[in-house]
Parts: structure tokens; sequence; C-alpha cells
């Protein structure tokens, strides 16, 4: 009878009855826990420090606007924190441990924490049980359950009753399986009794792991400017404020402007931009089907050399048909609807692969093979309904083949039916060398057309013991049955955008090497014509094996261990190395590439939690769109970075060289709070929402010793804000040089300094194509801030209480075009600098 599960009604009120299938997290943190963290911050402190000054001087107005500052940039902070979180929320979601449940009679994989109590659970080799269940059956299961006993050796299950209480862990032939837990051998099939705290997991107190951020070389790198800049606007904060309090002999003034110059050099942007990019990339990422684990293998996958791949379910659709029958030198091409009569032959192959599979057909060639049947053989339901079945012997890395004995009522002994690979069934039915080189022949031809090939035998035993090794029976070869498994329709592309940003594509892959060389055609892949074997690989010294993996595309009959003698080939070549794998012993070869892409289909726990990368679809054009975003994501965050770097120079400019110059003091700290207000979002928002640039995908890969701030970066940064600070200061000497008053003054000279500001936020949107070319790619981001910023300039200059606390005085429409005019001056060599990297094809970026 047919295991149906729960109906999506029953869970669904099961899960709102009893909660979800997770142990109580750590309580996110309250909003005065997020408020102490940002009031601690250096800016903050400064604002705090000048307001003190402003009383004391005698000036609460001043004091109480930059009170007020600081509960909007607090509110700033927290939009932005909220952002990030609700992403890594997203993410957590997404990364919850997978489950294979039959609800409604169909094969559903779910999150973990969906998992209800009474849930029909599918547990094979390498996935971490959801929940504390019952084991009804199962075939060779093995579980590691040192998580909760401290006992290192695995435990063999046995089946039990579904009425069975649970009992604590410990001991084998048990059929109880717990929750957290690892499968390391076999298959079975439990029902969940308890979820979530009620697990023993939960009892003990135990908590579940979650993603932590960690110590990327961007993150080293970036710490590492922002200590240097900030001892750099400390040390000059204390001469600016001696120089200034000697020669004025005002010291309350003096360590008013020393504040100021310290609030125009302090970049505390960077870490805050860097956050926010990480986490929204992670995000923008999974709604590209690939969940990111590892934040480090966003700013690695623009430098990535090679992509490996497997070609079952990723560059294929991984949903098998029978396509042709190969017994006793015939073969039979079928088609779906079963109207041709089979040969002489093959009912009898096509039987026995059925008896070789399981009757559920879970397995995707198992249930290729039970459609097969029922369209070709008429009684596929009815097949075999009598017969017991009585063993299993599993597949195993010693013998790729399963063998199956059943029990027919209406005979005394047993029938055996086996199916797996040609060599290992050739093996167990002893044909001679002459009758295999044959069989072999054909089996090449049939995998030269794409096909997948399973061999099929039979055997008979008496009513005595069965024997321990499957070797002991007489078998006797029946023939070979070829699966078709098409190719997704969106790779062939997908291989191509590969090769055009100059990502080597290799096929790793257990087939043979004719299936593996056809589909490669398929999906033109370079070098199809020529493939290394496993068996070749085991003989080649590693000098030998560098210099193959050079010019080799196509790996078959691989076995995962030797993923990893592969990756390690390719990492000593100098290669950045991706690599897809979903099995518990791909876990190796996945840790040591330097990006490691797990399955979240169909791998295991096991492949996902030592990957960098999940992908959520088995497919691999989401692995490409993953490398375009993030080639997207490292440029927005240069550019971010770049447009940081480049503001505080005329900031820091205008609060310094008015001291030196003993010009009236234009920047004062208010003057920096309404700076900040723009820079932030900026920076933080605006540039990681940028679209892509045109030919993102059309470069070679990133150097990943490539520092973010490389010597070109940081010289066309310097540059930028050295053009802006010259254009304002042009503005403040004009200004000066008329006899202006010093509101005027102020008022053109900061008025300048923000269009200038603006005009930077729009020139770096992209190093290749200049502002008037961007219109044609939206960014609803960049013009809210830039109405935002004009909006605010416009109450600063315009509405008289406003104007007052700036120290401005009301500008004409004359100034503003003299500002306008000065701003976008600034930054016009730049824009030059681009037409002239597309008329002689080189790149500012």
């Amino acid at each position: 009878m047919a295991i149906r599960g729960l109906t999506r009604e029953q869970a669904a009120a099961r899960l709102g009855a009893e909660g979800a299938n997770e142990l109580p997290s750590a309580k996110p943190r309250s909003f005065l826990a997020i408020a102490w963290e940002v009031l601690r911050e250096p800016m903050i402190l400064l604002l705090v420090a000048a307001g003190v000054i402003y009383l004391i001087l005698g000036e609460p107005r001043d004091s109480l606007v930059l009170l007020i500052s600081i509960f909007v940039i607090l509110g700033i902070d927290l939009y932005q924190q909220n952002k990030t979180e609700r992403a890594l929320e997203a993410l957590r979601d997404l990364s919850s441990p997978r489950a294979l449940v039959i609800r409604d009679g169909v094969q559903t994989r779910i999150a973990g924490r969906d998992v209800v109590r009474g849930d029909i659970v599918i547990l094979t080799e390498g996935d971490r049980v959801p929940a504390d269940g019952v084991v009804l059956s199962c075939v060779s299961l093995t579980v590691d359950e040192s998580l909760l006993t401290g006992e290192s050796v695995p435990v063999r299950k046995s089946p039990g009753d579904q009425n069975l209480s649970m009992a604590r862990p410990g001991g084998d032939e048990l059929p109880f399986v717990y929750s957290g837990t690892l499968v390391v051998q076999g298959h079975g099939v439990a029902e969940i009794k308890e979820t979530g705290s009620r697990t023993e997991l939960g009892r003990v107190g135990k908590a579940l792991q979650t993603i932590e951020p960690e110590a990327s070389h961007l993150k080293t790198e970036i710490k590492r400017v922002v200590g240097i800049m900030a001892v750099l606007g400390l040390s000059i904060c204390a001469l600016v404020a001696l120089f200034h309090g000697l020669s004025s002999g005002s010291w309350l003034s003096g360590i008013l402007v020393g504040i100021t110059v310290a609030m125009s050099l302090l970049p505390e942007e960077f870490a805050v931009v860097l956050t926010v990019f990480l986490a929204l990339g992670a995000w923008r990422i999974s709604q590209r089907n690939v969940l990111t684990r590892r934040a480090s293998a966003i700013e690695t996958l623009g430098s990535a050399t090679v992509l490996c791949v497997d070609k079952t379910g990723t560059l294929t659709q991984n949903r098998m048909s029978v396509k042709k029958l190969f017994a006793a030198g015939q073969i039979q091409e079928l088609d779906t609807s079963g109207g041709l009569p089979l040969r002489d032959g093959l009912s009898e192959l096509l039987e026995f692969g059925v008896l070789a599979s399981q009757r559920e057909g879970f397995d995707p060639m198992d249930s290729a093979l039970q459609h097969a049947a029922k369209n070709y053989l008429g009684t596929a339901k009815l097949l075999h309904q009598t017969w017991e079945f009585a063993r299993e012997y599993p597949l195993s890395p010693k013998l790729l083949a399963v063998t199956r004995v059943w029990q027919s009522p209406a005979q005394d002994g047993r029938i055996i039916a086996v199916k797996g690979a040609l060599g290992a069934v050739a093996e167990l039915c002893r044909i001679s060398q002459s009758q295999f080189e044959e069989i072999k022949n054909s089996a090449e031809a049939m995998a030269g057309e794409g096909l997948r090939i399973l061999a099929v035998a039979r055997a008979d035993f008496g009513s005595g013991a069965l024997p321990p090794d499957p070797h002991e029976f007489e078998f006797k070869f029946l023939g070979m049955v070829g699966f078709a498994d098409p190719v997704r329709p969106d790779v062939a592309n997908a291989v191509q955008e590969c090769y055009a940003a100059g990502i080597r594509v290799v096929m790793i892959t257990g087939d043979f090497a004719g299936t593996a060389q056809s589909i490669a055609r398929q999906i033109q892949l370079q070098g199809s014509e020529r493939a290394l074997t496993g068996p070749e690989l085991d003989r080649m010294d590693e000098a030998t094996l560098r210099r193959e993996v050079r010019s080799t595309n196509i790996f078959a009959r691989v076995v995962p261990e030797q993923k990893l003698r592969l990756i390690e080939a390719l990492k000593a070549n100098g290669d950045i190395v991706a690599m897809t794998g979903d099995g518990v012993n791909d876990a190796p070869a996945l840790k040591a590439a330097h990006i490691g892409i797990a399955m979240g289909a169909r791998g295991t726990d096991v492949a996902r939690e030592a990957a960098d990368l999940v992908l959520l679809d088995d497919a691999f054009p989401s692995i490409v769109q993953a490398i375009r975003l993030g080639r997207r994501i490292f440029d927005n965050l240069k550019k971010a970075m770049a447009y940081v770097m480049a503001v505080h120079v005329p900031i820091a400019g205008l609060a310094l060289v008015p001291v030196l110059l003993k010009w009236p003091l234009v920047m004062l700290p208010l003057h920096v709070v309404f700076l900040e207000l723009v820079i932030d979002p900026a920076s933080s928002v605006a540039f990681e929402a940028e679209p892509e640039e045109s030919d993102v995908m059309q470069r070679p890969p990133r150097n990943p010793k490539q520092p973010l701030f490389d010597r070109r970066t940081l010289a066309l940064s310097l540059l930028q804000g050295a053009g802006v600070l010259l254009a304002v200061l042009g503005v403040f000497a004009a200004a000066m040089h008329r006899g202006e008053a010093e509101t005027n003054v102020r008022a053109l000279t900061f008025t300048t300094l923000i269009l200038a500001n603006l005009a930077l936020i729009l020139t770096n949107r992209s190093w290749t194509r200049t502002i008037l070319n961007m219109w044609r790619s939206p960014n609803p981001a960049v013009w809210w801030v830039v109405l935002g910023a004009a909006s605010f300039l416009g109450v600063v200059i315009y509405v008289p209480p406003i104007q007052t606390l700036f120290r401005f005085s009301r500008l004409h429409a004359s100034d503003i075009a003299l500002c306008l005019s000065a701003g976008l001056l600034s930054i016009a060599w730049f824009e030059a600098l681009k037409v002239l990297g597309r008329l002689y094809r080189f790149r500012t970026l």
C-alpha cells in the first residue's frame, strides 16, 4: 500500500497549533540596544561634544539642532539595520535544513522548520534528521548520534511500530531517529513524533547554529583603511584645535573647529556600506535561487576562472525516461505512448529492471522504469504485487549495483534482480572478456547518444539462507537500459556567457565518457571531443594531472573522492575554482574549492554545510546569474567606497583651509551633519541598487589579490574629491573677492558643495557610461537621494528660521546657477575620461 502521509491541510493545522520545528533562538536586539550601539559611534560622540560646547558658548538653538540631528542619524541607521536584518532573516529561512516528506502521497522537499508531528520523512545517506521519529522501514540505515550521545561510532537502526513512544538515544538496532543527527549510510522512512523544543535535541538545550559574519578580505581591508583615517583625523583634529586656539585666543572655538575637522575626516560610512552591501547582496543572490552561506563567497564570485559542474540535474533536467533497451545484441527505442510491442527478451529486461528498483519509485531512474513498465508491460501496478520483498544488497563504493531479493508465493525459491553500472553487473554475471567487450561497444554507442546506461541481471536462489555477498548468486545478464535526461534549455546560453566572461566550464560526471561528450556537444562545451575517465586519473601522478587539467574540460566515470584531486590540481595551476557537489563524499572537495556550491534540491545536508553557496534549484544558469550578481555587487561596492573617499576630500578641505588661511569658517558641525544625511543613504542604498554595467560578463575575472582601494581607484577617487574641492574653493574665493557678507559666502560655498556632491553621486553610478547615457538605466534610489538633498537644500536656504540656524543668507537665481555650474564643472573631467575610455578601449573601473 502506498504511503500517503499527512494532507497539506493537516500539516498546516498542526504547524499552527504546535509551532515551527525549531529551537528557541536568541532574542532580536531591542530598539534600545541598537540605539545604544549607534550612540557609541565616534560621529555621535563628536556631535554630543559639539552640542555641549554650543551650550557653554550660549548657543542653545545650535545645541538643540545638533541633538535633533542625532535622532535623525539614529533613524537612518535603524532603517539600514532593519533592511539588513530582514535580508538576513530571509536567508536564515532559506538555509533551514531541508526535509523530504510525503504529503498527499507526493514526495515534497520542505524547510526543516515546516516539519510537523505525523509527517512521513524519507531519510537518505547524508541527510540531517529534521525531528524525532520512529523508523517505519529501512535498508542498512546507520546514523551518527554523537551530537546527542558523544559516541563517535554510528549506530544501526531497525524498523519499529508507528505506535511506539520515543525513547532515549543510544545503542544499535533501535527504531528511533533524533533531530540533528546525521544519516551516514542507507535509507529509510520515519514517522515524526516530536518537533522543535520537544525533541531530544531541545531537551538537552542544544541551539541551532546561525549564519555568522566572517572576517573576509574586504572587511580586513576596510578595517585597516578606517583605522588609518581615524588616527589621521583625530591627529589633525588635535593640531587644528591647538592652532586655532592659539591664533584666536578662543579655546572652546578651537575645540569646535577641531571637532568639525574630525567629523569631516572620519569615514564611518565604510563599515555601514560593507554590511549593507553584503547582506543585501546575499539576499539578491537568493532571489536567483542561490543561497549564500558564507559572505566571503560574494567577493570571490567575480574572481572565478573555472566552474566545475556535475552533469545530472545541473546541466540536465534530472527527469529520466527510458529511451532504449538492449538485449541479446538488439536495441529497441521506446516512445512515450508504449504503442510498439517489445521484442523478445526486452520484456524480461524491463520486468527485472523494475524488480531491482524501489516500489515507490522516488529515484528518477526507478520512476522511469515504473513508467516504462506501465506503458509496455501493461500490468505495472499489479506487477509482482503479491511477491514479498526479502532483502536488499545496497549500492556501495566497491560494488556500484543494487541487488533486491523477492519471494514468490507460487515458487519455493527466490528471485534476485540487480541493476547498476555495466562493469559491476558484468562482474556479478562473470561474463567473459570477449562478451564484455561486445556489450561494452553497444553501451558506448548508446552513451554516445547522451543516454545514461544501467545494466540488469537476474538470478534464482533456493530456500536456504541468503549469502552475505551478492557475488555468491549465479546471475544471468539480461541487457541494458538507456535513460535519457534532457539538457536544460537555457544551459547552452549560460555556458557561452561564461566563456564571454573568461570563465572556463568543466564537466565532472560519473557517467560514461560518451554520455558526457554527447551532453557537452549539446551545450556547446569547448573541448567536447576529449574526455578523461576516473581510472585514467588514478594512473596519473600529480604533475601529470596538473598538466592535463589545463586543457581537459570533460571528466567521466569520476567518483567523488577523485573530485578533490581535480580541484587541488586546478588550484595548483593558479585557477580560482567554483565547484558543485551533492553527496557526502563531495564535502572535502566543496571545502577545498574557492567557492563550494552544493545542490539544494538533491544534495545532502553534509554537502550543504560544507559549501559556500547552495543552489536551490540545482540549475546551472543560476550559478551564472550568481556570478553576474557577484560582479555587480563588487563593482557597486567599489563605486560606493570611491564616492565616500572622494566626498570626504572637499568636506575636510573646507574644514581645514579657512583655518589655515584665516578665512571665515564655512563648515560647522551642523553642516557636516547635513552632508552625512546625504552621504549615508547614497553610499549604502543608492549605489547598492545600481544596475550592473553592460559589460559585466564581457570582461575577465577579477584578480582576487587586487585590493578594493588599488592605486588606480584611490587616485581617481582622490582626483574626484580634489576637483570638487577646487570648484568649491573657487566659488568661496570669488565670493570673498567680491566682498560678499560672511553669511552669503557660506551659503554660496555650501550650496556648491551640495550640488557638486550630487554630481559626484551621478557620475559614480558608472565608471564607463556618462551621466547622459545613464538615463536609460533606472535607479529610483538615486533619484530619491538627489530629490531629497535638493529639497532640504532649498529649505535651509529659503526658510528663514532654518536659514538662520545654518548662518546662511538668501541666494538669488544667478547665485544658484553659479553654484550649479561650478558643481557640474567639478566632475566634467571624469565624464570626459569615460568618453575617452570608450574611444580608446580602456576601463576606468
